[in-house]
C-alpha cells in the first residue's frame, strides 16, 4: 500500500464523511467521531503543532491510553513529518528518560495529570523537552509551568490559523512519502535500555494491508483499543489497519471498565494476549464453580459435547447429525449465552500473540463457537509474519507465512525473516541494527524453530535462551525455559513462571499462583488466607501446585527432545512479579537474568536442598511510595519421569 496514514485519512473523509471513525465512552455514554469530524480535527492540531514549531523529522511523544484525540495527534504530527513516538501509559517517570532524550524530544503530548506530573518530574534531565500538551484538563488548573497547555488551547490556535491557510494542510499531507518515517516504537527491552524500532508509512500499512486481505476485514469491523497504544500490537490493530481498511475503533472509558464495554461494543475483530484470554476463561471458571448443582452439571456436559464436536465445527470438518443436535442445543443454553457474557457474540476473527497459548485454552474459545487463532510477529517485522487460515488453526503453531514474507531456518535453528513489513533501523543504534538486519535483507528474529510438514511455524524458545543441563541423570539434555514456563501457565492456578537449568544438573522453577483463581479455590475450602503471601506460603496451596508441575513433568517425559526439562523443585514466590519493580517487561514478559540475579538466594536455596529460604523483597506502589516484603518460602521437590522412548 503505497501511500501514507495522513492521505489514507483524507481519503476515507471524502469517500465517507459521516461514517464513524472512532468512538470514546465517556460518563458512561458512547460519543462517535466521524470521518469527517477526525479529518477537521487532525488539521487544527496539526496547525496548533505548526505554529508551535514542531518541524518535519523532529520525534513528537504521545503518552497515554487510546483517545481519539490523542490518535489525532499521531495523525497530526505525521501530516506535518514530524515523528510520533507512544510510550506506554503505566510506565513510572525515571523510564521516559532515555526515550525523551534519545529522541531529543521537544513535545510531548499526554492524556491526563498523572502523565503531566511525570513529565515535569524528569524535565530537569530532558533538557529539550519545551513544550508540555495535555488532553483531559482535570486537576491541572492550578499548574503554572513554563511550556504547559492544554489541547484545547493547541486547537484554536489550530483552528484559527487553518481557516486563514485553507490549502495549507492538504499542502503539508501532501509532502510526505511512503518511504517516510511514520512512527518509532520503543522495545520494551529485557535486558539494557529500550531500543527505537524505526518504522516507515511503507512497513506498517503494507503489513497492515496484508493481514487485512488474510482475513478479508473491511470498513464494517467494530473493534475495542484497550491494550497500550505503545505496544505494537495495538498500534497495528487500532491505527495502522484502522486506516487500511477504515474501519470503527472504540475507545474504552477506562481500563476497569474493559469488560463492561467489550460487551456493549460486541467487537467483530478482537485481539488479545494468551493473558487477557486466560483471565477471561478464570472469571468463568470461578462463576461456575459458584452456580448451583443443576447449572453446573448442564454446563459440564454441555462442554464435553464442545471439546468433542465444536472444534472439527469450526474447521468446516464432518460432523455427526446427532452431534450437530447435540452442539445446537448446547448452542442454544450455554456457548452462545456464554459468547454474549464475555463481549464475543460478534466475534468473526480473534487473534492471540506474545506468548503460546495452552492447548486446553486454545480448544476452549474455538469449541464454543469463537474463531480464535494465532499469530507471529514482532514490533521489528511490524507484527505480521504468520496467521493461522480458518480452518487450520492450532494451539502448537504460529501459522503460516502470509503473503510478502519469506522464512528460513539458520543451521543453529533461529527463525529469519524477509519482508516489506521490516524496520528501517534501530535508532541511533547501528551496531544493534547491523546485528539483526542482514546485508541481502533478512531479519534475525532471535526465535528457535521449524516449519512443520504443513507449512506451520513452530516456536520453541528464544534462541538465546535454550540450554543445556549440564551433570545429573540429564547431562546434555536439551532446556528451553520459556516452554517449561508456558505449559506451567496453562493451569488458571498459576500466573507467572520463571524456570532455570541451563548450565545446571536439574530445572527448578519459581512460580507466582494467579491471586483471584487460587483464592476462590481456597474459599471454597474455607481455608482462611491474609492476602497474597499468606495464601502463596500455604501447604494446601503447595500440594495445589506440586499437582500442576507433576503434570506438566508427566507431559515433558513423552517428548524426546524436552524430557530433560522436568521440573525437580518448585518454590511459590512471596509477591507477584511486577514491572514497576523491574521483573516484567511492559509487555509482561519475564525478565529471566534479573529475577535469576535479585533473587539469588532463592536460586541457591533450590539447588542447594534447601527446604526453605527468608526472603526480604523492596516494593514500588503505585503512587510511588516504596516498601518491602518479606516471607519464609517453602521448597518443594517433585516426582520426575522416566522418559518415554520412541518407537522405532
Amino acid at each position: 500500500m503505497k501511500t501514507t496514514f495522513p492521505q489514507l485519512l483524507l481519503k476515507h473523509a471524502a469517500e465517507r464523511p459521516a461514517a464513524a471513525a472512532l468512538r470514546e465512552k465517556e460518563y458512561g455514554i458512547w460519543q462517535a467521531h466521524s470521518w469527517a469530524t477526525l479529518a477537521a480535527l487532525v488539521e487544527q492540531v496539526a496547525a496548533g503543532l505548526h505554529l508551535a514549531g514542531l518541524r518535519r523529522g523532529e520525534h513528537m511523544v504521545v503518552i497515554g491510553s487510546n483517545r481519539p484525540r490523542l490518535y489525532a495527534t499521531m495523525l497530526a504530527a505525521q501530516a506535518l513529518g514530524a515523528i510520533p513516538v507512544p510510550l506506554y501509559q503505566d510506565a513510572v517517570a525515571v523510564e521516559c528518560i532515555f526515550p525523551l532524550n534519545n529522541a531529543e524530544v521537544r513535545f510531548a503530548m499526554v492524556e491526563d495529570q498523572e502523565q503531566v506530573d511525570k513529565m515535569l518530574e524528569i524535565r530537569d534531565r530532558c533538557p529539550a523537552l519545551s513544550n508540555i500538551y495535555f488532553d483531559d484538563p482535570r486537576g491541572l488548573r492550578k499548574y503554572e509551568e513554563e511550556g504547559l497547555d492544554s489541547m484545547e488551547a493547541l486547537i484554536s490556535a489550530g483552528q484559527a490559523y487553518a481557516q486563514k491557510n485553507p490549502q495549507w494542510f492538504r499542502e503539508e499531507v501532501a509532502k510526505a512519502q511512503p518511504d517516510d518515517v511514520a512512527a518509532m516504537f520503543f522495545t520494551s527491552g529485557t535486558t539494557g535500555n529500550p531500543k527505537g524500532v524505526v518504522h516507515t508509512h511503507s512497513t506498517l500499512l503494507d503489513r497492515a494491508s496484508a493481514g487485512a486481505d488474510f482475513d478479508k476485514l473491511g470498513n464494517t469491523e467494530e473493534v475495542l483499543a484497550y491494550l497500550p497504544p505503545a505496544w505494537i500490537g495495538q498500534n497495528i490493530f487500532s491505527y495502522a489497519q484502522w486506516l487500511a481498511c477504515g474501519y470503527v475503533v472504540n475507545c474504552p472509558e477506562s481500563a476497569s471498565t474493559v469488560s463492561i464495554d467489550l460487551k456493549e461494543v460486541g467487537p467483530t475483530y478482537y485481539f488479545a494476549p494468551p493473558r487477557v484470554f486466560e483471565g477471561l476463561l478464570t472469571s468463568v471458571t470461578i462463576r461456575m464453580e459458584d452456580a448451583g448443582l443443576i447449572k453446573r452439571k448442564m454446563f459440564a456436559a454441555c462442554m464435553d459435547v464442545a471439546r468433542r464436536v465444536g472444534p472439527a465445527l469450526m474447521d468446516g470438518k464432518p460432523v455427526a447429525a446427532l452431534d450437530r443436535i447435540k452442539y445446537a442445543l448446547g448452542d442454544l443454553l450455554v456457548y452462545g449465552p456464554l459468547r454474549n457474557n464475555l463481549g464475543f457474540s460478534r466475534v468473526r476473527v480473534a487473534y492471540t500473540a506474545g506468548e503460546a497459548i495452552g492447548p486446553d485454552l486454545f480448544s476452549f474459545y474455538r469449541s464454543i463457537g469463537i474463531n480464535l487463532k494465532q499469530l507471529y510477529g514482532s514490533t521489528e517485522t511490524a507484527v505480521f509474519v504468520c496467521l493461522q487460515p480458518d480452518n487450520q488453526a492450532r494451539a502448537d503453531t504460529v501459522g503460516v507465512p502470509i503473503r510478502g514474507v519469506e522464512i528460513k531456518v539458520a543451521d543453529n535453528g533461529e527463525i529469519l525473516v524477509k519482508s516489506a513489513g521490516l524496520l528501517k533501523e534501530y535508532y541511533k543504534n547501528p551496531e544493534a541494527t547491523a546485528e539483526v538486519l542482514t546485508t541481502d535483507g533478512w531479519y534475525h528474529t532471535s526465535d528457535a524453530g521449524f516449519l512443520d510438514a504443513h507449512g506451520h511455524l513452530k516456536i520453541i524458545d528464544r534462541v538465546k535462551d535454550v540450554g543445556r543441563i549440564k551433570g545429573g541423570t540429564n547431562d546434555g539434555a536439551m532446556f528451553a525455559p520459556k516452554y517449561v514456563e508456558n505449559k506451567l501457565k496453562f493451569f488458571p492456578h498459576i500466573k507467572e513462571v520463571v524456570a532455570l537449568g541451563d548450565g545446571r544438573d536439574k530445572v527448578c522453577v519459581m512460580i507466582n499462583i494467579d491471586f483471584d483463581a487460587v483464592g476462590n479455590w481456597a474459599e471454597r475450602r474455607n481455608l482462611p488466607y491474609a492476602g497474597y503471601t499468606d495464601l502463596a506460603q500455604k501447604p494446601e496451596v503447595y500440594e495445589l501446585i506440586k499437582d500442576c508441575v507433576e503434570k506438566v513433568n508427566a507431559d515433558l517425559a513423552n517428548d524426546t527432545l524436552l524430557a530433560g526439562s522436568q521440573v525437580s523443585r518448585f518454590l511459590v514466590l512471596h509477591k507477584e512479579l511486577d514491572a514497576d519493580d523491574g521483573e516484567l517487561t511492559r509487555t509482561n514478559k519475564v525478565r529471566r537474568g534479573f529475577i535469576a540475579e535479585k533473587y539469588a538466594d532463592l536460586v541457591t536455596a533450590l539447588y542447594g536442598g534447601r527446604s526453605e529460604q527468608y526472603i526480604e523483597t523492596q516494593v514500588k506502589f503505585e503512587d510511588g511510595r516504596t516498601g518491602s516484603v518479606s516471607a519464609t518460602l517453602k521448597i518443594s521437590d517433585t516426582k520426575t519421569f522416566t522418559p518415554v522412548k520412541s518407537a522405532a
